[in-house]
């Protein structure tokens, strides 16, 4: 594979938005948006549906480790126990999801606090409309394609509750950098890990990871499906250990990839080594990732990046375009 594959294959150049990805973040983070007050707020909840809702699950993760409740919707409904004390993040990357809409229009009917997230659509009409405040994202090629201009300016927004400091969102952008230098389309060689991966997945992948890195995880499943065009499956470690290790009793073509954390919970690091002696045990060839050293939000981005860029050298090696999405305009169309 070369850069002229690439080109080939990629049409709309994703990958050139992917090589990007550190200054995009960065920029997202230093903008100047509108001062938010955020008194009283007890109950966060993030709505959003595809890249959207990995957001949620990025800022789920970060909110773990402190006492603030956070709901992530993925749907239409709002969970009962909202009030006038609960802030509601809608999050639509083209401002036209119409389960995100739903859930804006109902918080807004229960009097909960709202910030809206879009690149203008009928997301920010609404708002204008009912007076409610609304951040406008800058999109880049795709909504998959423009997460880092979306989770750094939700960052940038909620600094004053979010519980990271701001030189750990800092760093995450400077380890954006670094990986960076491995696996964008500069480096289409034998050191490329996001390439080397591409390359070794065949059939189905199932992605194990750890409690904490779930959201890199969904992200991967999601990104294999819409870029690569192909089915996956995705399973906690510990979960996996008391149902689906069993499905390994009988032969598969199913490919294991282990996403795990440089800093994973000590049970969760022995259940690691206990899977792999099951595997080679059982001669299963499996594949391991683990995270960069640092803070959560380096963690996950991190990952985030090597595996989304793993799916576009996905689709090309199968001479697939990454970009279109015709079964989800589908559903859409008859929606």
């Amino acid at each position: 594979m070369n850069k002229k594959d690439l080109q080939t294959y990629d049409k709309q150049k994703m990958y050139d938005v992917y090589d990007k990805w550190p200054e995009i973040a960065e920029k997202s983070f230093l903008k100047k948006f509108a001062k938010i007050k955020f008194e009283k707020v007890d109950h966060i909840v993030f709505a959003g549906m595809g890249g959207s809702g990995a957001i949620g699950d990025i800022i789920s993760s970060i909110f773990s480790k402190n006492s603030m409740h956070v709901s992530i919707v993925k749907g239409f409904l709002l969970p009962q126990t909202v009030n006038s004390k609960t802030l509601v993040i809608t999050v639509s990357i083209s401002g036209n999801t119409k389960e995100t809409l739903v859930v804006l229009d109902s918080a807004r009917k229960l009097n909960c606090r709202i910030i809206a997230f879009s690149s203008g659509g009928k997301m920010n009409a609404y708002c204008k409309k009912h007076k409610i405040m609304h951040i406008n994202v800058e999109k880049f090629h795709s909504p998959r394609a423009s997460f880092p201009s979306f989770l750094y300016s939700i960052l940038n927004v909620m600094k004053p509750i979010i519980p990271i400091k701001n030189s750990d969102i800092v760093d995450s952008i400077r380890e954006l950098k670094k990986t960076r230098n491995n696996i964008s389309s500069q480096n289409i060689t034998k050191t490329n890990s996001a390439l080397n991966l591409a390359k070794w997945i065949n059939d189905i992948p199932i992605i194990y990871y750890p409690w904490g890195l779930q959201a890199a995880a969904i992200r991967f499943k999601n990104s294999l499906q819409e870029n690569s065009k192909v089915h996956v499956i995705a399973e906690d470690i510990v979960e996996a250990c008391h149902n689906g290790i069993v499905s390994w009793e009988r032969k598969s073509k199913v490919k294991p990839i282990l996403i795990q954390g440089r800093d994973d919970y000590i049970k969760t690091k022995k259940r690691w080594v206990v899977v792999k002696k099951y595997f080679k045990k059982n001669k299963i060839d499996y594949w391991e990732i683990s995270s960069v050293n640092g803070n959560i939000l380096s963690k996950l981005i991190n990952l985030i990046y090597v595996l989304d860029y793993c799916s576009i050298y996905k689709a090309v090696l199968l001479k697939t375009n990454p970009t279109p999405v015709k079964s989800i305009d589908f559903v859409k169309g008859k929606m």
